[in-house]
């Protein structure tokens, strides 16, 4: 009689192995998928819940009182309401809008923390190569909130009443006056740089931590003039603290009518303006970057946000992601070649 062999024998003392093999198979299969679920992360998390849960924070890289903190403290609040969750602003100034950057760069790509920040967060790689983040790669851009305008100012005080004014003053003063900007690199520098190459003059830049500082200091005459963001520069205009000679843009700005461009006072074809706009981390789930476009763009369609953005000279945006990442992507490389042109540094 022929022996069963070892392999047979131990299938044999284990009648119900075919039976069992297919449930362990089961198990294995399922326990697998209960680790991607629950390994996948927050942001397979947020994209499994309904979005928000709970308070949003929008960290804002200046400090209060600049145009990025006004314009978008503006639509937070409206948009808090639309949400059903507050929208809770955290001021993260220091190293031109870069340490609020990052923090943003590094949190949870959940929807739950958001970046507000101008223009100057495409400009910035083009000044330091060696940041801790990409401006890039590591955010998501969700909507340009506004476009605005720059104006020249001056201290009330000032002689200088017109841009032939200054041109002759900074002239005579031979690199003596200084100008003001929110921080290196910014588009308030960047308007200076390239006002200096257009009316062949000599200025030094004296960078701050945003234009609050700066505008504060220029009132009290330690600096001698700044090409500010309009939101943040308005209510010293209206005041009478501060003087308006000109705007940057190639039209006279509605919130100024009176007020002439530098172009036609004598720079043709001088303009610049600068822009502010909400990002969140890569990663974070499409559906929650569209829902926060979405209602950032109602929200800059409210009449009471569309009066206070007049009122600051800003002209409300609303773009969608995907035009909102176009946009910034051409700003990047127009910005690169203005720092390229104008020798723009970070020590300067």
């Amino acid at each position: 009689m022929r022996q069963p062999t070892a392999g047979a024998s131990a299938r044999s003392m284990r009648p119900g192995a075919r039976r069992r093999a297919p449930a362990r198979a089961f198990a294995l299969l399922a326990a697998l998928g209960a680790a991607a679920l629950f390994g996948a992360g927050p942001a397979a998390a947020a994209a499994a819940e309904p979005y928000p849960q709970r308070p949003i924070r929008l960290v804002l890289p200046y400090p209060p009182g600049g145009p990025t903190d006004l314009l978008a403290r503006v639509v937070a609040v409206r948009m808090g309401d639309t949400l059903g969750q507050s929208v809770v602003v955290d001021n993260k100034p220091g190293a031109s809008g870069m340490i609020g950057a990052e923090a943003v760069a590094r949190a949870v790509p959940d929807g739950y923390t958001l970046l507000a920040n101008a223009s100057l967060h495409v400009i910035n790689p083009s000044i330091y190569p060696r940041m801790r983040y990409d401006a890039f790669r590591d955010f998501v851009p969700v909507t340009q909130l506004a476009e605005v305008p720059l104006v020249l100012v001056v201290n009330a005080d000032s002689p200088v009443r017109t841009v032939q004014d200054l041109i002759a003053l900074a002239k005579e003063k031979h690199g003596a006056l200084n100008f003001g900007s929110a921080g290196n690199a910014s588009a308030q520098q960047l308007a200076g740089e390239s006002f200096k190459l257009a009316a062949h003059v000599s200025m030094q830049h004296v960078p701050y931590k945003g234009s609050s500082p700066a505008l504060t200091d220029l009132m009290g005459g330690q600096i001698q003039l700044m090409f500010d963001s309009m939101p943040s520069a308005m209510p010293f205009i209206k005041s009478g603290k501060l003087r308006a000679v000109a705007v940057t843009t190639r039209k006279r700005a509605r919130a100024l009518p009176d007020v002439p461009t530098v172009a036609e006072s004598g720079l043709p074809g001088f303009d610049i303006s600068t822009w502010y706009g909400l990002w969140v981390p890569r990663g974070t789930p499409p559906a929650v970057v569209e829902t926060l476009a979405t209602n950032a763009a109602q929200a800059l369609r409210q009449p009471e946000v569309q009066r206070q953005y007049a009122e600051m000279g800003a002209e409300p945006v609303g773009s969608t992601p995907a035009e909102f990442a176009r946009y910034t992507e051409a700003e990047g490389r127009k910005w690169a070649e203005i720092v390229r042109r104008s020798g723009a540094r970070a020590d300067q």
